[in-house]
């Protein structure tokens, strides 16, 4: 059964969207009880945050006289890839374990839209991905002394690339959600391909020091685009000459996210059911 054949609700958009909302609250208490989530979703980032700064706490990167410490240069990538854990992974294992054990049957027969489940899993992504984002932030700040940005430009792309990146990546998880076959081979199906992403797209390994080929392969997905946004804000304007183009490209960034966004749609509307195809 799809979308479309889910019978109407008897009420309109506001309470559509008053239900969705309810559910947010319920949707973030229900990921906190899941330790293997909170681990792979919300701290992973934060681990490797920790491991990299140590690790690398006696090096610098980046051009002579612009030199920044290890936990400097890796929080932008962290906070990248944590937009793509909490939205993208954690939505994809969590929906497809909901239709495995039947929780999606069982909402299926209640008045709950499929737009309000969305907006409660969304809603919950948001919130779980600004405590995680301000988490690696403050630690960073605070325990490795990274210096934030000071100007409220630098902030205001923070804000769009973060907002952009957590509503793309949520949509994503959810059209992906429909590829595992079953609750138990989710996170076989969807942690690898997280796992690339994130070795491709300059979270781990600087960016352009990646084949040629491969820096275009990367250039497709959201995650490269995410990535380069978060070095434009954390990272000296010096870093730029970095890039493959020698610019912070926000346009590509902008263009590529919502893109996907689109095609994140395009997937839930046409993969999207209360019940398992097996069903």
């Amino acid at each position: 059964m799809t979308t479309t054949d889910v019978p109407a609700a008897s009420f309109g958009p506001t309470r559509t969207v008053r239900l969705g909302l309810s559910r947010v609250g319920y949707e973030v208490k229900g990921y906190f009880r899941q330790g293997d989530s909170v681990f792979f979703t919300f701290l992973f980032p934060l681990v490797m945050l920790l491991i990299f700064s140590v690790a690398f706490s006696s090096q610098t990167f980046g051009p002579p006289g612009d030199e920044v410490s290890a936990a400097r240069y890796y929080l932008p990538g962290m906070v990248a890839a944590g937009v793509l854990l909490s939205g993208l992974q954690n939505m994809a294992i969590d929906i497809a374990m909901e239709r495995s054990d039947g929780t999606l049957k069982r909402l299926g027969g209640t008045p709950l839209s499929p737009v309000s489940y969305f907006i409660g899993k969304i809603g919950q992504v948001l919130v779980t991905g600004i405590l995680q984002s301000a988490l690696l932030i403050v630690v960073a700040a605070v325990v490795f002394q990274v210096p934030l940005p000071t100007d409220a430009e630098r902030w205001a792309t923070f804000a769009w690339v973060f907002l952009l990146g957590v509503t793309t990546c949520a949509i994503l998880g959810i059209g992906l959600s429909a590829l595992p076959r079953s609750g138990r081979s989710a996170t076989a199906v969807v942690i690898p391909i997280v796992l690339i992403l994130q070795f491709i797209s300059g979270v781990y390994i600087q960016f352009s020091a990646l084949p040629s080929w491969l820096q275009n392969v990367a250039s497709v997905f959201p995650l490269k685009w995410l990535a380069q946004g978060m070095r434009s804000v954390f990272l000296p304007e010096a870093f730029v000459t970095a890039e493959p183009n020698g610019s912070w490209e926000h346009a590509w960034t902008l263009g590529v996210t919502l893109l996907w966004l689109v095609v994140g749609l395009v997937a839930v509307r046409l993969t999207f059911r209360w019940i398992g195809k097996d069903a």
